[in-house]
């Protein structure tokens, strides 16, 4: 093994966070059980948060950011894992406390390990990634409360986010009517082809009319955006529905009123992906091998370079990212 790896590595500059690519000594890599020669990561809001440093994401500096990685294992002093395996790890706080997969090696914690899933490669599960394991954890979350598909229509908003779409891939194959919320109507026939029964405009979303409830609609809802959106959507979901939430792209503050709740039974769960229980995880996990349609994966999923991370974070802020994105750490992957 060399005796450097490269990495994107952010510092703080003037009060702004910077950046580059750089050649890293092996031993500035933090501690834990397993070392990593990473494949595969992705890009996702939290990571265009923090290398842009729009977002509070990072604290310390110099940090390698990279919330997914995907690799194999070089070494391990951890018996459950083996030199040669292809593991993966979303969430724990890597690439947000501990450096993450953006450099071609790791070094992470064994509990925050996973094998790769069988009928999925490196490339795959990182097109699924924190996203798409969300997603996931939002469907089963309906499921758990008691949704099914003959009880009407689901929401999904930020359809042609990461989220969002493959909630769309999932609720569809589950036999869900699914209506896709977006900002973007002209994607109306890619949203269909993912399995969106039908498309609705964000902004109809969000001025569910002025009063505290409206014509209920919605069955369920999977809500990757948060704010307005949010407050509209609840205000339109059927008795008894349930929304999960799991976003803040469209703000973090939820200005609502208690009658979704109190006079339809409303159930809002919230979903958080990082620091979920690893029995919840092979559970999501298996449920995304089984039913998720692989060629529609492929067909949302666009691969870059690593060099190219630190021109392509700043265009999630901007809203211009559709479906999902794997980097491509190891050329040879």
């Amino acid at each position: 093994m060399a005796e450097t790896f490269e990495a994107l590595v952010l510092h703080q500059e003037d009060g702004r966070t910077v950046a580059r690519l750089e050649n890293l000594p092996v031993d500035a890599l933090p501690e834990g059980e397993v070392l990593l020669e990473v494949l595969c990561s992705t890009l996702n809001y939290k990571d265009a948060l923090a290398i842009t440093g729009a977002g509070r994401i990072v604290r310390s500096f110099p940090f390698v950011p990279g919330i997914d990685l995907a690799g194999r294992v070089v070494a391990s002093s951890d018996a459950r894992f083996r030199p040669g395996e292809l593991v993966f790890s979303t969430g724990w706080g890597v690439g947000e406390r501990h450096w993450g997969g953006l450099a071609r090696l790791a070094r992470l914690k064994a509990d925050w390990l996973q094998r790769i899933p069988e009928g999925l490669d490196p490339r795959r599960v990182m097109a699924i990634g924190t996203a798409g394991f969300t997603a996931a954890l939002c469907v089963l979350a309906l499921e758990d409360q008691g949704v099914r598909p003959g009880d009407g229509e689901i929401l999904v908003t930020g359809a042609m986010g990461g989220v969002g779409s493959v909630a769309v891939l999932l609720l569809a194959r589950a036999g869900f009517r699914v209506v896709a919320a977006t900002g973007r109507p002209e994607q109306e026939a890619r949203l269909k082809e993912l399995g969106a029964a039908s498309v609705v405009d964000r902004r109809e979303v969000a001025e569910s009319g002025k009063g505290p409830l409206a014509s209920a609609r919605w069955a369920g809802a999977v809500d990757a955006v948060g704010g307005a959106v949010l407050a509209g959507l609840l205000k339109a979901v059927r008795y008894r529905g349930v929304v999960a939430a799991c976003g803040n792209a469209g703000g973090g503050e939820l200005v609502t009123t208690v009658y979704p709740f109190i006079l339809r039974g409303v159930r809002l769960v919230g979903i958080d992906s990082s620091m979920n229980p690893m029995p919840e995880r092979e559970r999501a996990w298996a449920r995304l091998a089984r039913d998720l349609d692989l060629a529609r994966l492929d067909a949302i999923t666009s691969v870059i370079e690593l060099a190219h991370v630190p021109a392509t974070a700043p265009r999630f802020l901007e809203g211009k990212v559709e479906g999902r994105i794997v980097v491509r750490v190891d050329p040879r992957a």
